[in-house]
């Protein structure tokens, strides 16, 4: 790549993209006879300890420890205030920190523990403890998906300040499997499908479309819209009154049977806790409110009980919240059903093994095998492997946070296929997505939430890429 220019790295799951990366870093060793130099220079491919100090790197996982907080976690790397004693001198780390966070325009308690911040703040402190002590140059920081999972306002806070840095002189490499953000930053393009380059090209010479072919191997439409129906005359299938929380003020809605519903908003407007609390899996304190399933019970549950409803849920954190690192594919898929894989407590191999090849091969899951660690599956394969989760269960209410965060052109539009053709069936969905790409595609209508209260909806011919996000914006 060229120095100082933003070079962007697409390619479908799998097709090698955070393998290079982590090549790159020291964290994988590639095979024999592979090169590569920096500024004239030869790296030292695959071996951690002699990584440029020019390279910094923010991974897909962000590489975070999350028992930890922003403070210990920038520590980690930029090295404790120490004292002449060598005692921490916790109150000049302290500043530090804030100063540091401070170029992000993001405000958080830099004390409490990561496991307990927003997907939006962990992906700021990441950027943050990347980049300590750079000062602009020569260098290369290379951004492996860093919006999967934030909204509008805050990607183009972070296109902002990656502009800034290469002002400073500094190339990135920027992956990412959102098309509109490849021609909104990038200069050049190089395209990975199946551990090999297909293209090197500028941005400038392709439209979404040519790209999306050329990561597919197929011709994609990059603005597909699933052929989903209204169905307002519906029987409602989903009740939520007046529900508070960490974010919310009082949100109440119904949802038809049938209906693809979509909730937009600004971070901290509601738009992820809203979900979790009608799964029953709010991640912030208490949340109080009621919730309905009238063809099920007439009688009213209280938001704080849920999970008694046994609603499957999607979650927005894909590795904190859904894979378990240390199971097996088969054993991450099959979670959600062992209980009716075998008699009195004893597990169906077999019936398992047909689950999951089934499921499998339904949602164009790749992996070496069932066995597997799903830990070496692509991040869209994992998504995919907790969808499959969900799917499993075969629910007629499902919520899904996030459904194409780190996925690929192709396996978003089957996403959108697949949750329309559930649709179809009777099956109600309710997708919260900071990608409004994902709302478009798919719902039948979208809610936006201001400040905790859903505060606009849109639905038919009203609901178009130019008023969602106008509504999103004037609800900051």
């Amino acid at each position: 790549m060229r120095a100082e220019e933003i070079h962007a790295l697409v390619g479908p799951n799998g097709s090698g993209k955070s393998t290079l990366i982590k090549v790159l870093a020291g964290y994988h060793t590639p095979d024999p006879g592979a090169t590569g130099e920096f500024d004239g220079e030869p790296l030292h491919l695959g071996r951690s300890g002699e990584v440029d100090e020019r390279l910094r790197f923010v991974h897909q996982d962000l590489g975070l420890v999350l028992e930890l907080s922003a403070m210990e976690n920038l520590a980690l790397r930029g090295g404790y205030r120490r004292a002449r004693t060598g005692r921490v001198h916790w109150r000049e780390q302290a500043v530090e920190t804030r100063a540091v966070l401070a170029r992000f325009g993001v405000e958080l308690n830099i004390h409490r523990p990561l496991s307990e911040a927003t997907p939006v703040e962990r992906t700021v402190v990441a950027v943050a403890a990347a980049l300590q002590g750079w000062h602009g140059g020569r260098g290369l920081l290379v951004l492996d998906e860093p919006t999967a999972v934030l909204p509008h306002d805050e990607v183009e806070r972070l296109f902002d300040f990656v502009r800034e840095v290469r002002r400073a002189g500094t190339s990135l490499i920027y992956v990412s499997h959102r098309l509109d953000e490849i021609f909104e930053l990038a200069d050049r393009v190089t395209v990975l499908r199946g551990g090999r380059r297909i293209a090197t090209l500028p941005v400038a010479d392709v439209d979404t479309t040519k790209l999306a072919a050329l990561m597919v191997g197929e011709d994609v439409d990059p603005h597909y819209r699933a052929p989903v129906a209204d169905h307002p005359d519906a029987p409602v299938v989903l009740e939520v009154r007046d529900v508070h929380g960490r974010w919310l003020r009082g949100a109440s809605l119904d949802v038809h049977r049938g209906e693809i519903l979509g909730i937009a908003g600004l971070a901290g407007a509601g738009e992820q806790e809203l979900p979790y609390a009608i799964a029953g899996a709010a991640r912030e304190g208490l949340v109080s409110g009621w919730i309905r399933l009238p063809q099920r019970s007439a009688e009213w549950t209280e938001i704080s009980n849920a999970a008694d409803l046994a609603i499957p849920i999607l979650p927005a954190d894909r590795n904190r919240e859904g894979v378990i690192a240390e199971f097996s594919v088969s054993e991450n898929l099959s979670l959600s059903v062992l209980s009716t894989l075998g008699p009195r407590a004893r597990l169906d191999k077999r019936a398992e093994s047909e689950l999951v090849e089934r499921w499998s091969k339904r949602l164009g899951i790749v992996a070496s095998s069932a066995a597997a660690s799903i830990s070496t599956l692509s991040g869209g394969n994992q998504q995919k492997v907790l969808l499959a989760r969900c799917l499993v269960t075969e629910p007629v209410l499902l919520v899904l946070c996030e459904p194409t965060a780190g996925v690929d052109i192709g396996t978003r539009v089957a996403i959108y296929e697949l949750i329309a053709g559930l649709a179809s069936e009777g099956v109600t969905v309710v997708v919260s997505s900071s990608d409004l790409g994902d709302l478009l595609a798919m719902c039948t209508r979208v809610l936006v939430l201001q400040r905790g209260r859903i505060s606009a909806s849109f639905s038919g011919d009203g609901l178009d890429e130019e008023t969602l996000v106008r509504a999103v914006e004037m609800a900051a």
